[in-house]
């Protein structure tokens, strides 16, 4: 029977020849599906109940989801409870369903129930019909291969869909979010290096300050987003811990002695990532902590972003009766009836993202906070938050990268004429003349629209060779990146 179930498992087509419907059943009964499709009764039900809106679940769920049932198929193979060319076949189906081959298949909305049921049982549909196919059977007939009780052994929705919630996250983060985010920071900060001999005047409640380094300036920006990759790379310890095995309340019903464990370390060695068992499954399954905290960290990048991208377009703001400081690229002609105008529209889009990144948040927030007793079924609203801030973000932080940051030059002369206009260079003065009788001079310089220069020396408390030698902006801004 092995050896026979073996040779079945030969290559055949992803896609189904036939047209028209086909008959599907689950406990309630006979339903009609798309005769070109793997999903079954259930899936069928869900199309039919939720069809709200266009939020599709997202696609990375169920590529997520696909580890936990070749995980879950290959340690119940090991413990004998599934039949080695079950597992088999069920290993290849979940194999297309992580490379995305089947994404075609998986048509849910993200408004659905809360527990995620509905998603969990059309990965199951999918892969028992998947593997039917594999084994020459008859699609919906649920055998050799059934969605319950060879593709679902040992799980439950309750405990399967908040761990593909974390294994979606964590590759969301590691794989599409931490590397674009890098190669952000990583251009602000060569950006800055060459810019650290470069004077300019700083801005404190948008109001001209004492100088700084335009490098300095831009080295903060990096600052923050190193931050914020700090605190979302934190994050990742919460979302490492994995529900699977909890079953229906955290139990561990229906579930093997070790089941938990065996399948933890099994995703942790297919995905490469430090998955483990969540070592209390009632908090991983009564509420989705981890996941708040998580995009909580999204949330800081978001806040960080919109700074950079803010301060980026006044400082770029112009070209003639703005700050004018830089020049950022010209991308594309900004007005449909102003000839020339060019427009800070990475900046915008940056903007934009932070701000949904930030709706986002408030709605993860709060769902996070309506677990009820043994179940948060608030789930997909989550999961399709998180993943949508995740992608944006990283979307987001590649093009204004490439499209903005990379491109941006200097209006060197625009800059030497702040500073030289500045009065706010007075304060070098302090120490030698005090406090008030500097005041006392930026306050004539303003009042009289004279250089501070000369109010200085026609004030009477300072010479020329005692204004030298404490006006030197270069000498302000100090030698490390803290004005030190």
């Amino acid at each position: 029977m092995e050896s026979t179930r073996e040779m079945l498992l030969a290559e055949l087509p992803i896609g189904i020849s036939a047209t028209g419907k086909r008959t599907e059943f689950d406990s309630m009964g006979k339903t009609e599906v798309p005769a070109d499709r793997y999903w079954g009764a259930q899936t069928e039900r869900s199309l039919h109940h939720f069809d709200i809106g266009e939020d599709r679940m997202p696609k990375g769920v169920y590529h997520a989801y696909g580890y936990v049932k070749k995980a879950c198929a290959l340690v119940n193979a090991e413990s004998g409870r599934l039949p080695r060319w079950k597992r088999d076949a069920i290993v290849r189906a979940a194999n297309e369903v992580i490379a995305g081959s089947l994404d075609d298949h998986f048509p849910l909305y993200v408004w659905q129930t809360g527990s995620g049921t509905q998603s969990n049982m059309n990965v199951n549909e999918v892969i028992s019909n998947r593997a039917i196919q594999l084994l020459g059977g008859t699609l919906g007939s649920q055998s050799p291969i059934g969605p319950n009780d060879d593709v679902n052994m040992g799980q439950s929705s309750n405990d399967t869909f908040p761990t593909a919630m974390h294994i979606a996250s964590v590759t969301a983060i590691d794989d599409v979010l931490l590397p674009r985010l890098e190669e952000l920071a990583g251009t602000i900060e060569r950006k800055a290096e060459g810019w650290m001999d470069v004077v300019k005047i700083g801005r404190t409640h948008l109001e001209d300050a004492v100088p700084l380094a335009v490098g300095q300036e831009w080295y903060g920006w990096a600052g923050q987003l190193r931050g914020a990759m700090a605190e979302i790379s934190a994050s990742r310890d919460g979302l490492y811990e994995l529900a699977i095995g909890g079953t229906a309340v955290g139990t561990g019903v229906n579930a093997p002695k070790g089941f938990s464990q065996a399948v933890a370390g099994t995703i942790a060695e297919l995905t490469g990532k430090p998955f483990k068992t969540a070592p209390n499954k009632f908090s991983a399954q009564g509420s989705l902590d981890a996941m708040v905290r998580s995009h909580a960290a999204l949330r800081g990048l978001a806040v960080a972003l919109m700074k950079v991208a803010n301060d980026i377009r006044w400082l770029a703001s112009g070209p003639r009766c703005g700050l004018a400081e830089l020049v950022l690229p010209a991308n594309e002609p900004g007005s449909s009836i102003m000839p020339g105008k060019v427009n800070p529209t990475q900046c915008e889009a940056l903007m934009m993202i932070s701000i949904q990144v930030l709706g986002n948040d408030s709605a993860v927030a709060f769902a996070g906070s309506q677990g009820n007793f043994e179940l948060n079924a608030m789930r997909p609203i989550i999961i399709n938050n998180f993943l949508h801030s995740a992608r944006i973000l990283a979307d987001g932080c590649e093009r204004f990268r490439r499209y903005s940051v990379e491109g941006t030059e200097l209006n060197a002369a625009k800059i030497a004429s702040y500073v030289e206009g500045s009065v706010m260079l007075v304060t070098a003065l302090s120490p030698a003349i005090g406090y008030q009788n500097a005041a006392h001079i930026a306050e004539r310089a303003i009042a009289e629209g004279i250089t501070l220069r000369a109010a200085a020396l026609s004030s009477g408390k300072v010479d020329a060779a005692l204004y030298d030698m404490a006006i030197n902006p270069l000498e302000m801004v100090g030698t490390g990146l803290a004005g030190a």
